[in-house]
């Protein structure tokens, strides 16, 4: 797994799913969350990392071993029921709507100098970073309500076992609690007061600590890097990250594609999902009709089919390397359209009112 972001925008269809579909029950009241206390995993942990750092190792036990257990971070972090629909354009609907495009209109007037030079810095269009902190926090309105000590303590020493690959994200979490511990310290911040998403997201683009430290960049030249409090820091950071992840400039997303009426060429061409696997000329041979936009297309592509609830026919698209790019972010198809189309839809109506 690598240092990408992990964020709650391609989990939300799937969770407002299940709890709709949950059925009604009167449980116990909930117990309050308790302290991880000593255990020996976290022990251990801590006197590897005050050892690698030169921190006093007691201290470090002692701060994580006071973090809480939160039983609520290991629900929400557990991939939804299996069978649950995915809805596209449900989900589209909880981005693309008035109160997120004015709001995004307003935070691109407010900013529009920093998006220009985002923009001309790293060649990411100013749209796709308007689009990227539109979904993942609404413009800085939604940034996350749970402390991230007792989040990423949770998920490195608590981490759901039912989960598929338990401990692959269990060692992940760990990883990040250790850079969340040294953020803090390289940024003079309250480790036991930051807030942030169930997973440790923070701030406004909603990085995860190890791609705070690796990706994030001082965009507003005060000599510190704050994703929490400055937009101009977040812009910047999120044009870095694309950028540092291949963004070509210039570039489509993606393109209309019509899929071959061969089920087996069908399912052939939808195995590899969002990772760019075909020329043109690979699709054209399978009996795909690519959009007249996409002949000239030089690079791999990916066809990628985005499901619209049981009953409904799929969205099917070609995607770029920059489409590819923006799943970096997340790794979801769902999630990289909508922050693609709320992006070209807050610039639309920002050019209407201009």
């Amino acid at each position: 797994m690598t240092a990408r972001l992990h964020v709650c925008a391609a989990l939300l269809l799937s969770l407002c799913l299940a709890a709709a579909q949950a059925k009604p029950h009167h449980a116990k009241p909930a117990q309050p969350p308790q302290p991880l206390g000593p255990r020996p995993a976290l022990v251990a942990f801590a006197d590897e990392l005050a050892t690698a750092q030169g921190w006093d190792a007691a201290a470090l036990r002692e701060q994580l071993g006071q973090a809480l257990d939160l039983p609520r971070v290991r629900q929400l972090i557990l991939p939804a029921a299996a069978g649950t629909a995915k809805n596209w354009a449900a989900y589209r609907d909880r981005f693309i709507e008035p109160k997120r495009l004015d709001a995004g209109v307003a935070f691109w007037a407010e900013h529009e100098a920093a998006l220009a030079r985002a923009e001309a810095t790293y060649g990411v269009p100013a749209a796709v970073i308007v689009g990227i902190l539109g979904v993942e926090t609404f413009y800085g309105r939604i940034t996350g309500g749970f402390k991230v000590l007792d989040a990423l303590a949770t998920l490195a020493f608590d981490f759901p076992t039912e989960h598929p690959r338990a401990a692959e994200r269990q060692a992940f979490f760990r990883g990040e609690l250790a850079e969340f511990l040294k953020l803090c310290r390289e940024n003079g911040l309250d480790a036991a007061e930051v807030r942030g998403s169930y997973a440790g997201a923070l701030g406004l683009p909603q990085f995860m600590p190890g791609s705070w430290r690796k990706h994030a960049v001082d965009f507003d030249g005060d000599g510190r890097i704050d994703l929490i409090t400055s937009a101009d820091d977040a812009i910047g950071s999120v044009a870095h990250y694309l950028a540092e992840y291949g963004w070509q400039p210039a570039l489509a997303t993606h393109y209309d594609v019509r899929l071959p009426a061969d089920r087996r060429e069908r399912a052939r061409l939808l195995a590899p999902d969002i990772k760019p696997s075909f020329t043109i000329a690979d699709l054209v041979a399978a009996g795909a009709e690519p959009a007249e936009s996409a002949r000239e297309h030089r690079g791999l592509l990916a066809v990628i089919e985005l499901q619209n609830g049981p009953k409904k026919p799929t969205t099917v698209l070609l995607g770029t390397q920059n489409f590819w790019v923006v799943t970096r972010y997340n790794w979801s198809a769902y999630y990289a359209l909508a922050v693609i189309e709320l992006g070209q839809a807050v610039q639309a109506r920002r050019h209407l009112q201009n």
